[in-house]
């Protein structure tokens, strides 16, 4: 267990286990609502975070090489409570058995121009001609056919409707994202239990990938990241912003004692996201500064909990951990002090960004948003600290969805 700080009153009810069926019903209206209040009538999904909310789907991801050929797609209309969903093989596919029949349908090959013209007549039998059409991508042969898909209308962007209506997550989404959680969290205890000296780093890969699978995962969102923080700023990679490069690629270099790791993982359960990140420091025990440098960040990390809950804004949150910070912002440029998660690992909202200040004072937090916080603390000549928490807004503030040792800076 961690010393995490005690969770606000009002938590939310979380089923242990999520109901599909429940969750396709209540995400397909909270998505169905957001097309309605922005007059969409229908959205044509090619992403595959947007397929899996829209649908319910889910499926091992393949090679990466053919990602955009055999794509999923899924086509929502404003007065149909089920999605078409384009599949290129139903093996693994979750949703197969929950959507009707005649609501499956083949694949389609949407970067070829013989793909496309095949999915425009599918399309003008699901939508009506003229009617406002949302897509969250173009391929080039979609573009080179725009007319044509689309006559009389020029297409919105899908965000607008898929931003808002992700969220506020429903209790089983958070059962889905709490049990990606768990099963990371399990995965990681064997991870961290073989760190030492001589350990490559692709080897811890290996553990955490097939123990994650093991015990449930359905896919992998990224390649995890067991990264070699250095001394100083000064010894570290180029960047174009000057600061830390975060996140490196993952070798096979050999770890040695006294290598300071931050470490990044994310799976997926259902379609939904765990997100993982701790500091580990091999084959040693943190020296005081190091120790000190975990305090400062649980002090940032408390200072932002105190200010989440329902009409807290972003900026508060924002401000909260400068102040607590000395007047530093502590997250590294190119991030952000906390994102939201969900079918995507990093997903809105987003705050510290480079949307600016403004954003994130007109960003108002409501129950049922997931938020990943992730302060950094950087001194040179430590290697910094960095970890990640998960918790939900509720009524009366927030609770936790993650639970995992800071080992070895503490419990």
């Amino acid at each position: 267990m961690t010393s995490f700080p005690a969770a606000t009153t009002a938590a939310i009810e979380i089923p242990d286990l999520p109901d599909r069926a429940r969750m396709r019903r209540e995400t397909g209206a909270r998505l169905r609502s957001a097309m309605a209040e922005r007059g969409v009538d229908a959205a044509i999904l090619l992403l595959n975070n947007n397929v899996v909310y829209a649908t319910g789907a889910n499926w091992p991801l393949g090679d990466a090489g053919l990602a955009h050929v055999e794509r999923p797609v899924a086509v929502v209309t404003a007065d149909d409570e089920w999605p078409h969903l384009f599949l290129p093989f139903r093996a693994g596919a979750a949703a197969e058995s929950e959507l009707p029949a005649d609501h499956l349908h083949p694949p389609v090959y949407l970067e070829f121009d013989e793909g496309v013209a095949d999915f425009g007549r599918t399309l003008t039998e699901l939508v009506r001609p003229g009617t406002t059409v949302a897509v969250d991508e173009f391929t080039g042969a979609m573009l080179r056919a725009r007319d044509r898909l689309f006559p009389g209308t020029v297409p919105v962007d899908a965000a607008t409707v898929l931003g808002p209506a992700k969220l506020i997550k429903t209790p089983d989404e958070l059962s889905c994202i709490r049990k990606a959680c768990r099963i990371t969290e399990e995965a990681i205890v064997d991870v961290q239990a073989s760190l030492a000296p001589g350990v490559r780093q692709i080897d811890l890969s290996a553990s955490f990938v097939r123990r994650a699978f093991e015990l449930g995962a359905t896919a992998t969102m990224l390649d995890a990241i067991w990264q070699v923080m250095p001394d100083s700023k000064a010894d570290g990679v180029w960047t174009t912003h000057g600061d830390l490069a975060l996140p490196l690629l993952t070798t096979e270099r050999e770890l040695k004692a006294g290598d300071v790791l931050w470490t990044d993982v994310s799976i997926t359960y259902n379609g939904y996201c765990s997100d993982f990140g701790r500091t580990w420091i091999v084959g040693q025990d943190p020296v005081p500064r190091q120790q000190a440098q975990y305090q400062q960040w649980r002090h940032i990390l408390e200072a932002v909990l105190a200010q989440i809950r329902p009409g807290a804004t972003a900026g508060q949150l924002a401000r909260a951990a400068t102040e607590a910070a000395g007047g530093q912002r502590p997250w590294l440029p190119h991030f952000y002090i906390s994102h939201g998660i969900g079918v995507s690992a990093a997903e809105m909202p987003m705050i510290g960004t480079d949307l600016g200040a403004e954003f994130d004072d007109n960003f108002v937090l409501r129950p049922g948003m997931v938020l990943v916080l992730e302060p950094v603390v950087w001194e040179d000549g430590t290697g910094g600290y960095r970890s990640e928490e998960i918790v939900v807004v509720t009524d009366g503030g927030w609770m936790p969805l993650t639970d995992y040792t800071y080992a070895p800076y503490g419990d």
